[in-house]
């Protein structure tokens, strides 16, 4: 399976936990970034980067400098079923299994969660915490690059769509987003422990951010940096 990992600079430790935790069952890792995508030629939307970078087509803040850029992935991966995920991540068990879980009849599967708008303002590294609808579905997605629903998701809807409406997944029906059970992206500090946990998603900030050292569930990425 291929899966392609958000990159920030600013989370190598971060991308590297998520990228070696994914290779130890075999998965081919393929970093995902905004600059990379930018000297392509493939991302041309205005970002104003004084101060915290500013997406100017969302008239929002843009937290990682990967939050557009996981919309190109049916576009870079062209054909198939890949997997996206946030870089705050640590694989507990084989992403592979998703192959035989997934709807093929969907054009995306992903974790639907009910995230409430009383969210700490701030994540991260101070980052500022925005509120939108389907808040975190897409921090980890299957996509079935094959299903013609995705032809929408192309250059002018990347470049120009807010990234409320992407992240939304507006370019599909409601029926063409199937979904997964809730242990494949379980978000450490929001969510209590699922019986079994496939991934492990630290959203609020991984455990080598400053405050976050004793976040609840640090061991895992603890022990997985270690690893």
């Amino acid at each position: 399976m291929r899966v392609f990992i958000g990159y920030d600079y600013r989370e190598q430790v971060a991308f590297e936990v998520a990228a070696k935790t994914a290779q130890r069952f075999g998965c081919e890792v393929i970093p995902l970034y905004e600059g990379r995508m930018r000297l392509s030629g493939m991302l041309t939307r205005p970002l104003d980067r004084r101060g915290q970078r500013y997406d100017m087509n969302s008239d929002a803040p843009q937290a990682t400098d990967f939050a557009i850029a996981r919309f190109g992935v049916p576009m870079l991966a062209h054909a198939g079923v890949v997997l996206f995920a946030d870089c705050d991540v640590v694989f507990m068990e084989d992403p592979h299994q998703l192959l035989d879980l997934i709807d093929l009849s969907k054009a995306v599967s992903v974790v639907k969660h009910a995230i409430p708008k009383a969210l700490p303002t701030l994540k991260m590294d101070g980052q500022v915490q925005s509120w939108y609808p389907r808040k975190l579905w897409s921090s980890i997605t299957v996509w079935n690059c094959d299903h013609p629903a995705n032809a929408r998701l192309n250059l002018t809807t990347l470049n120009q769509w807010p990234g409320r409406d992407l992240h939304a997944f507006k370019w599909l029906d409601d029926d063409d987003i199937g979904e997964l059970s809730p242990e494949w992206n379980w978000l450490c500090g929001l969510q209590p422990k699922p019986e079994h946990p496939k991934i492990a998603h630290f959203t609020l900030g991984t455990p080598d951010m400053p405050g976050h050292e004793d976040d609840p569930y640090a061991e895992i990425w603890l022990e997985a940096r270690q690893q």
